[in-house]
């Protein structure tokens, strides 16, 4: 069993940065698609960026195109999401995801494993 762990998340003012992290405990981590999600109060959850198990291909949601990057450390069972510029509207939940296939997904039922999530506030 894959296990998930988010850190990173907090408030912060528009404008802003923070950089979100996911742990994996899987051994077989590099050959993992990721992807993360966030699901605001009352909102379903939605796709932000995905990254095959190389690093190589990367996808991201339109709203936050140019603003977030995501990322990936294969030797330290690692993928990041560096969010710039951030706005009220990106408050969330932010969740990590992943799946036992080599490339991304950007839907919601293509994962398979889950972390707990992480709060992102933006103020205004």
């Amino acid at each position: 069993q894959v296990q998930l762990v988010e850190s990173g998340g907090g408030l912060v003012q528009t404008g802003g940065s923070l950089r979100l992290s996911c742990v994996s405990s899987g051994r077989t981590f590099s050959s993992y698609g990721m992807g993360w999600f966030r699901q605001a109060p009352g909102k379903e959850r939605e796709f932000v960026a995905a990254i095959d198990s190389s690093g190589t291909g990367t996808y991201y949601a339109d709203s936050v195109k140019g603003r977030f990057t995501i990322s990936r450390d294969n030797a330290k069972n690692m993928v990041y999401l560096q969010m710039n510029s951030l706005k009220p509207e990106d408050t969330a939940v932010y969740y990590c995801a992943g799946r036992p296939l080599a490339g991304a997904s950007t839907r919601f039922g293509g994962y398979d494993y889950w972390g707990q999530g992480t709060q992102v506030t933006v103020s205004s």
